[in-house]
């Protein structure tokens, strides 16, 4: 089984996380996956976290290894999905997949031609280093 990169969260991501996955009364594609990343996180004060990890609503660059494709993406809530192609829910795979990674881990995951390799490349902005830890 390969072995998934250590992940952090904040306690005020994983409060509202939580509460919105409580709400959904059904299943939807991926709640098994981002229900087992929220038990395996490690979970630090807003004001703790690293700059370098992928928090709610943090702007997160990586590449796609195989193709070498890079892509820059926020990672937002499903009520902030807008149709814009530069937001990413996290109920959605990728959203999922990114959520609390650090600057340099690689991820693989699942692409309509198979499996890609994923590498955060950086974060161009992450409230909590911003000073936004109540947003």
């Amino acid at each position: 089984m390969e072995r998934k990169p250590h992940i952090i969260l904040s306690s005020l991501d994983l409060e509202r996380i939580e509460a919105l996955l409580d709400k959904l009364a059904g299943n939807f594609p991926g709640r098994e996956s981002l229900e087992a990343e929220l038990d395996r996180a490690d979970v630090f004060d807003p004001k703790d976290m690293p700059p370098n990890v992928v928090t709610m609503n943090s702007t997160v660059r990586f590449t796609i290894l195989e193709s070498g494709k890079t892509n820059t993406l926020t990672l937002v809530y499903p009520k902030e999905m807008d149709g814009s192609v530069d937001k990413v829910s996290v109920f959605a795979p990728v959203g999922i997949a990114l959520l609390g990674l650090s600057v340099g881990d690689e991820f693989r995951m699942p692409s309509p031609t198979g499996q890609v390799t994923v590498r955060v490349d950086g974060i161009d902005f992450q409230p909590e280093s911003a000073g936004e830890l109540h947003r």
